[in-house]
């Protein structure tokens, strides 16, 4: 847990930014929740598919500092900013371009209005977004986890100042409302990124590997490396979280009540699961190392104690949203029937809690053994053919609405919890030192 408190911390204080604009954006209604919902979705989506392609690099660092070739490693990571820029003009693209998604969902305009300016001020974040994740999965594969927090720390501060000031016109900024949220993200990346390089640049702890903040001409084979182990990360990471995205989406069509219940659901899901997200980085980091070392027994403990700690956390979260959800709810809102509809979708988060910590966290084990293409696969089984087509079924066929999406949610990721185990019981079984 050395390792794992630091990722773990990291990851909350990162999500803890869409806690505080899922709690601003409350006080300005509930169309305003519902576009911070749907905008925030995408921008996870972006950033966790974004994390899985650079993602190779940590498993990467980590068997290089097992192998006690740290000279190697600089050169690589100036390699993953090429792979980070690709990134960073992709997903500007697409959030330039959101528009015409819920022009044909027939999404509300005054909704898709909100949706749009938000997703377009988040774009102006993305390169400098890309361009933390290098510098973060490199010290995460070196076992130095603590920066990441504390960059974390600083993201929450800006995003709170930010918000106050452009959403609601404080300090002689202008009342922006939704959109001003957005910049306020978009700002957070930045200050994360320059302090994030400042801090590698000057810090001793990284001064065996060399200079690591800056490009270097291409290399066609370290490229491809990355990308052969980072592309099915990345695809997993996708598959994922736009199965939560494009439930978001969906539930857009049924209303701004609809998706603001949604938004304060699955924000409160998404705090919980950044520990196990943050445990399964920390297993990425054991798994490899240890695999490095050509250490088989360490490698099957490694895996097997990583996702028992995952079942116990989950376990917290379970209880917490079973026994409390209207305190969780009054947090993001007093609307009475916005709670109301959001108290019943956290009973059904409670259900899905283990489920989604032993995936994840048995995805980072299989990570660190640099095997991403075949659970790639299994996520896609999981969530785009089981999952996603129940929860549709369900939610609008059956004329479940929010609740059917969500028993879609329980099932792809119970399937998920049933398969990437078993992979890591099978691979790390069959080691030999």
């Amino acid at each position: 847990m050395l390792l794992a408190g630091p990722l773990i911390a990291a990851q909350l204080s990162g999500t803890a930014s869409n806690f505080v604009d899922a709690v601003m954006a409350g006080r300005l209604g509930a169309e305003a929740l519902g576009a911070v919902a749907v905008g925030a979705s995408t921008w996870m989506t972006l950033t966790l598919t974004s994390t899985g392609v650079l993602g190779a690099l940590s498993p990467s660092v980590a068997q290089l500092h097992g192998a006690g070739r740290l000279d190697e490693v600089a050169p690589l990571t100036r390699q993953s900013y090429w792979i980070a820029m690709v990134l960073a003009l992709i997903s500007i693209g697409f959030l330039w371009s959101i528009e015409a998604v819920f022009v044909r969902l027939g999404v509300d305009p005054a909704l898709r209005t909100l949706i749009v300016g938000y997703s377009r001020a988040l774009s102006w974040g993305m390169p400098a977004l890309c361009g933390y994740l290098v510098l973060r999965l490199m010290s995460e594969g070196l076992g130095i986890a603590r920066p990441a927090m504390y960059f974390g720390i600083l993201g929450i501060g800006v995003n709170v100042a930010g918000n106050y000031a452009l959403m609601f016109g404080r300090w002689g900024f202008p009342e922006l409302g939704v959109v001003g949220c957005g910049h306020a993200t978009a700002a957070v990346a930045w200050a994360q990124f320059l302090g994030f390089a400042l801090y590698v640049s000057k810090h001793s702890d990284y001064s065996g590997i060399g200079s690591v903040v800056g490009l270097s001409r291409p290399e066609r084979g370290s490229l491809l490396e990355l990308l052969r182990v980072g592309l099915p990360i990345g695809g997993s990471n996708f598959v994922e979280s736009s199965l939560f995205s494009s439930v978001a989406y969906l539930m857009a069509t049924l209303g701004a009540l609809a998706v603001a219940a949604h938004q304060i659901a699955i924000n409160f899901v998404a705090m919980t699961f950044m520990v196990p997200l943050g445990l399964s980085m920390a297993i990425t980091v054991r798994v490899g190392h240890a695999r490095g070392l050509g250490n088989p027994a360490a490698v099957r403990r490694a895996g097997a104690v990583g996702m028992s700690i995952a079942l116990m956390i989950q376990t917290v979260s379970a209880t917490l949203m079973v026994a409390f959800p209207w305190a969780i709810v009054s947090i993001y809102t007093d609307d009475r029937k916005v709670a109301s509809a959001a108290v019943g979708l956290l009973f059904l988060a409670a259900l899905f809690q283990l489920s989604d910590g032993l995936q994840v966290s048995a995805a980072g084990a299989l990570r660190g053994l640099k095997d991403t293409r075949v659970p790639m696969l299994m996520t896609v089984l999981a969530y785009w053919v089981i999952g996603l087509p129940l929860g549709y079924i369900l939610g609008f066929e059956l004329g479940m609405g929010a609740r059917g999406m969500w028993v879609g949610l329980i099932a792809g990721l119970t399937v998920a919890a049933a398969m990437l185990p078993w992979r890591f019981r099978r691979l790390a079984g069959g080691l030999r030192g």
